[in-house]
């Protein structure tokens, strides 16, 4: 028979840290966390930029017809510019195949 020597473990002290946070939204034991406050006392800027309706997104509650408008075309150059890369790649797919992998 074999004897092994077995370690006494030291024994276990809570320092406080968290590993792995269990706190997940929608789970029963769920509590949400309290929303840390601004910096500068809630005037202006602080963690979001709140501007309007004090949401902490930093969205305004409502914009302007001109801001508006500029969202929406930075919104379809993004898109055009996505698109337009897609079809270079393509067409250069298209000519690689033609000229040099059909061969």
């Amino acid at each position: 028979m074999i004897f092994m020597a077995v370690k006494k473990q030291k024994e276990f002290v809570d320092d406080g840290r968290v590993i792995a946070p269990m706190n997940v939204e929608g789970m029963p034991w769920y509590a949400p966390e309290k929303a840390p406050r601004p910096v500068d006392g809630g005037v202006g800027g602080g963690f979001g930029g709140n501007i309007g309706s004090g949401d902490s997104a930093g969205i305004p509650a409502r914009m302007s017809r001109r801001e508006n408008m500029a969202f929406a075309f930075g919104v379809i150059k993004a898109a055009l510019l996505v698109t337009f890369v897609f079809i270079g790649v393509l067409f250069l797919f298209i000519l690689f195949c033609t000229n040099v992998w059909f061969r």
